[in-house]
């Protein structure tokens, strides 16, 4: 497993959330959103992140061996310690699933497990706030349909 394998996911993840609170603030100050709104693109960016480290920021589709081990000079991928070598990889997109399997027998997950909750809560978070905003949109819409006045 090479070193971006193990620590870029966290570090660019982190990258990510710090960068993106400038924008966050300036739209937040300058636009005053509902809090649903906020809420929704909160959860829009951990979505974002989440998926984007639970692919490994596309190793995961475009080198899954590269992910779970390291090539020797023949060609074979072995794991850290060199004990055991590299009999197929399992990649699912959705949830972000990087099984790697082991001639041993033994099944690893190079997927970083905070991943898929901070995936299902960003999901979760988008999904409520985005009805609560339908839902306030649509009784605004029919109110003020209601409070025409008469000709």
């Amino acid at each position: 497993m090479s070193v971006f394998t193990y620590f870029g996911p966290p570090a660019i993840t982190l990258l990510l959330f710090v960068v993106g609170t400038f924008p966050y603030g300036l739209w937040v100050a300058r636009r005053r959103p509902s809090r649903p709104a906020r809420w929704a693109v909160i959860g829009s960016g951990a979505v974002i992140a989440a998926y984007g480290a639970g692919t490994l920021y596309g190793l995961a589709f475009t080198k899954p061996l590269d992910v779970c081990g390291e090539a020797t000079g023949d060609g074979v991928y072995m794991d850290a310690g060199r004990d055991f070598s590299l009999a197929s990889v399992s990649v699912d997109g959705f949830p972000p699933s990087v099984t790697c399997h082991w001639t041993s027998g033994r099944s690893t997950e190079a997927v970083w497990f905070w991943a898929p909750p901070l995936l299902y809560a960003g999901l979760a978070c988008v999904v409520v706030c985005s009805a609560l905003l339908l839902n306030h949109r649509y009784r605004h819409r029919k109110a003020s349909c209601d409070e025409e006045p008469d000709a």
